[in-house]
């Protein structure tokens, strides 16, 4: 008995030591590229300057959140992300519920809303310059009704464009994944449901609402990550300091590196990690009550 168990020991350690040699590339891979440059940013956030490199504590936060630039950055990216998020999950999922359905001109309603996902983000930027310039397709459309032109990147319309753009170029995604997670519903729950008695109304918000809650937790974290990536697109449209209203983190980031301000651009990716970590965790546990409700139900 002790020779089959030491050989069963023996057999256990190498599948461990088998594990550990194909997990080490990866492990080592994540170490050294998100990990080791995280503690370096937090290293950073710490220190006066590069130069010295003299300890500060949370001097660097202090003045941070005392930045005007940065408070005009956060506010931005905060109205922009709570406008844009919530449009982009409710209308996808919409468009995923109408397409679920029977209806004419199913393949060409779905292809318009994926065309973006296959073209570059430059070619988006200059659809948008052509139809938004001082110069542009709205505005001369606009003049045919005797309005005067509107410098729309300058104005207080700018905010809404971006908006425009960003739902332009992600509602096609998140509608696939959505009407991938309508298909995946149990027909038979539904049936029965319908036999009781339950409306169109009660059987989208009591069940299907609840099997795609996964799906709506990806889906919305997606979106918030897009969101903060909007910085591309408004860059290529104004520049590294564009209409106030659009003047987002990545901009204040931007411009920090620029300027070689690494420890105020280390206490800002910090704080907008934390943000971020905070705002995953609350849909993560919003996510596992849905989840822990269709599992009971």
């Amino acid at each position: 008995m002790a020779r089959v168990a030491r050989k069963k020991s023996a057999r256990t350690f190498r599948q461990h030591v088998s594990s550990a040699l194909f997990l080490s590339p990866s492990f080592i891979g994540v170490m050294i590229f998100f990990v080791v440059p995280f503690l370096v940013v937090i290293y950073y956030s710490m220190i006066n300057n590069p130069i010295q490199k003299k300890f500060v504590g949370l001097d660097n936060f202090t003045e941070l959140l005392e930045n005007k630039a940065f408070r005009l950055a956060a506010s931005n990216t905060l109205e922009f992300s709570l406008i844009a998020v919530p449009l982009a999950v409710i209308l996808s999922l919409l468009m995923a519920c109408i397409l679920e359905k029977e209806m004419p001109f199913k393949s060409q309603f779905r292809s318009f809303f994926l065309t973006p996902m296959m073209v570059p983000v430059a070619s988006i930027v200059l659809v948008f310059q052509v139809l938004f310039n001082q110069q542009g397709v709205v505005n001369e459309f606009l003049n045919v009704f005797g309005h005067d032109k509107i410098d729309w990147f300058k104005s207080d319309y700018a905010m809404i464009i971006v908006v425009i753009l960003f739902l332009w170029k992600n509602l096609g995604y998140n509608m696939i994944l959505f009407m991938a997670a309508l298909s995946a519903v149990p027909r038979e729950v539904l049936e029965a449901a319908r036999m009781d008695g339950a409306s169109e109304f009660q059987l989208f918000f009591r069940m299907k609402l609840k099997y795609i809650s996964p799906t709506l937790f990806f889906v919305t974290i997606f979106s918030i990550i897009n969101s903060f990536k909007v910085f591309r697109e408004v860059y290529l449209l104004t520049g590294d300091y564009p209409y106030e209203s659009l003047y987002m983190l990545q901009h204040f980031m931007n411009n920090a590196f620029n300027s070689l301000n690494y420890q105020k651009l280390s206490a800002a990716a910090i704080v907008m990690s934390i943000c971020m970590i905070i705002i995953i965790g609350i849909l993560f546990l919003a996510e596992s009550r849905f989840g822990k409700d269709v599992e009971d139900s």
